[in-house]
């Protein structure tokens, strides 16, 4: 069989004109191997797929074309009514819902296409709305997040989806694994058994793990596996270059800033390990970085998530601090740089995060910053992953750190909301190194939280179980003490219910939180999440044997009667209230042993001697 070229026009099943003219003006002038070799003409061919790609190389076009094609062949015979599903596309975050949403809007666009309807379902905008608009509007193809439509199929009434999916042509699960793992399984599952079995699915990842391997024996008919690479001794973009950077934990921040001036960076995205470090950082890097642009961006935001990402996209020169949530599928122009603050949560989210650059044929950077005590991970990258990394060395100007320092420290002299992002931003990154995926590697007895806390900028080390006595010695912190409890916020409604606060501090000695006065002694971490993870298991425990026995119960099998409990009576009650009052006043010494057992009713010869 030839070898398929990387032409459009040349395509073993022809594409339509109006697909074409789009795929032209987009600029895309020739296939990427995911594309010319797999998954258009098998899916036009009616077979089921299973691709593995690399990030950014090119999945997008290569289920939105079949997709158009096989809803344009159906419109020749049978026109497409306008309540009546042909296809759904699933993805796992809204920000590449979205993105997917724009691209087939441009398709939609043409003259030829505009008979198809489609309708974006995420999280984040009513449930009626979504619903009003599908029954006023009609709906040919849907882009959704797995709950939201979820929600829609289980909708009784007026709504009906499962009936308007009926004829569906194509599903499409994008960032499969992706799906799996944010714990979509049961949701995908549910969606399936509404959706006819007469289908083409086509299901992409990046990866192809054992979850994902369940899901295609779970919702593909025989499908074709296919796997591309770029390049066989590595699994990320041809065109990227990856490189890492040594460096001490105090001058984290520094190094970061020196490098960013260094390299004259355009637009860079770095990626944080937790929302709070976002929430910190983004203030902090805007003071730091005057000449950028800074924006944060992290999951727990929601409707801002959209213009955030759109400014980052139109800006000419932006520093774009972001969580994992932005790791997958996104794809945004001109990235020169991906920074990492540190190692990700797992090797393949290292992946993911540097394919947000170098994407569709274009070149890229990526850079990750390692402790003098994490340099193994470099060669578990390289063998977990294919990945290979060249290290870069940096000069930093002494006088640097205390520059940077004494502007962390001001901001949060001036803002106590600063102060508390700070706190809030270093204690949520210590919780996360340490429940991370390589941690024979990455251990937390390894970092010196003195030094790792100096290059936060905190005026003072924050009370947690794993801050040992040492580390008051490497932290550095303002020239001057501060008393922290006298910095100010400049919200004046959150400075009045601190200084409410400190008031019942001081009369009571406790701290009002946010229900009730709470005064409890500090567990580590670690303990209270092995705490946690352990009533979850005992509650999922109870759960499964509950529907073991619903389960018998309605295929008419003999279950055992459950344990009755035992019921007391009032009496029984008090009586047991009033023996128990007696026992604390014989150890308290108010009444003797011979009154207490007067009162108890035990004499002499009731019980047992010794012998016997």
């Amino acid at each position: 069989m030839p070898r398929p070229s990387g032409k459009w026009t040349e395509l073993s099943t022809p594409l339509s004109a109006p697909v074409l003219e789009v795929i032209k003006r987009l600029g895309f002038d020739k296939m990427t191997p995911v594309q010319v070799g797999a998954t258009i003409p098998l899916l036009l061919s009616y077979k089921d797929v299973a691709a593995e790609a690399v990030t950014g190389s090119g999945k997008t076009l290569a289920f939105l074309v079949p997709l158009l094609e096989l809803l344009l062949k159906r419109k020749r015979s049978e026109a497409w009514k306008k309540h009546e599903i042909g296809a759904v596309i699933v993805s796992p975050t809204r920000e590449l819902a979205t993105q997917i949403h724009d691209v087939l809007s441009e398709f939609l666009a043409h003259d030829e296409l505009r008979c198809f309807r489609q309708k974006m379902l995420i999280g984040g905008n009513s449930v009626e709305e979504d619903v009003m608009s599908i029954l006023n509007q009609g709906a040919n193809i849907l882009v959704a997040t797995p709950g939201r439509l979820q929600d829609l199929f289980e909708r009784k009434g007026d709504l009906n989806l499962a009936a308007k999916v009926k004829n569906l042509e194509l599903l499409v699960l994008d960032e499969a694994d992706r799906l799996l793992d944010m714990g979509f399984e049961a949701t995908i599952n549910t969606i399936l058994a509404y959706l006819p079995r007469q289908r083409r699915t086509g299901l992409f990842s990046a990866t192809q793990t054992k979850e994902v391997k369940d899901l295609m024996r779970a919702g593909l008919r025989n499908p074709v596996l296919v796997s591309v690479r770029e390049k066989a001794t590595t699994s990320t973009p041809k065109l990227l270059q990856n490189y890492y950077l040594i460096v001490e934990p105090e001058q984290k921040m520094v190094a970061m800033l020196e490098f960013i001036g260094s390299q004259q960076i355009k637009k860079a995205m770095l990626f944080l390990p937790t929302c709070a470090c976002v929430e910190y950082w983004s203030v902090a890097m805007a003071a730091l970085v005057p000449s950028m642009q800074v924006l944060g961006l992290h999951g727990k935001m929601k409707s801002q998530r959209f213009g955030i990402l759109q400014s980052f996209r139109e800006a000419d020169s932006a520093l774009l601090l972001c969580t994992d949530v932005l790791a997958r599928g996104v794809d945004i122009p001109e990235v020169d740089w991906v920074l990492q603050w540190d190692p990700p949560s797992s090797a393949a989210a290292f992946v993911h995060r540097v394919g947000r650059t170098a994407r569709q044929g274009s070149e890229g950077n990526a850079l990750i910053m390692l402790l003098p005590t994490e340099d193994a991970y470099v060669d578990f990258l390289t063998r977990n992953q294919k990945v290979s990394l060249k290290e870069v060395e940096l000069e930093i100007p002494e006088a640097r750190l205390a520059e940077t320092l004494r502007t962390l420290h001001q901001l949060q002299k001036t803002d106590r909301a600063t102060f508390d992002q700070a706190n809030r931003a270093f204690v949520s990154h210590v919780q996360a190194y340490s429940k991370h995926e390589c941690n024979l590697i990455l251990r937390l007895k390894d970092l010196d939280l003195g030094k790792v806390a100096t290059s936060y900028g905190l005026l003072q080390l924050p009370r947690m179980p794993e801050m040992k006595p040492q580390f008051k010695e490497t932290f550095q912190g303002p020239e001057q003490l501060v008393d922290v409890f006298k910095l100010v916020y400049k919200d004046k409604q959150k400075q009045a219910s601190f200084q409410a606060k400190l008031k019942t501090y001081a009369e009571t000695g406790e701290w009002k939180g946010k229900k009730k006065l709470i005064r409890k002694k500090t567990i580590p971490w670690e303990q209270a999440s092995k705490a946690r993870e352990e009533r979850k298991e005992i509650r999922k425990k109870r759960r499964e044997k509950k529907q073991v026995r619903k389960a018998a119960i309605e295929a008419g099998e003999a279950v055992p009667a459950k344990k009755k409990r035992t019921k007391y009576s009032q009496e029984d009650l008090e009586e047991l209230a009033n023996d128990i009052r007696l026992l604390k006043k014989v150890k308290r010494k108010k009444i003797t042993e011979e009154e207490y057992d007067d009162k108890m009713g035990i004499k002499d010869g009731d019980g047992l001697d010794d012998s016997e």
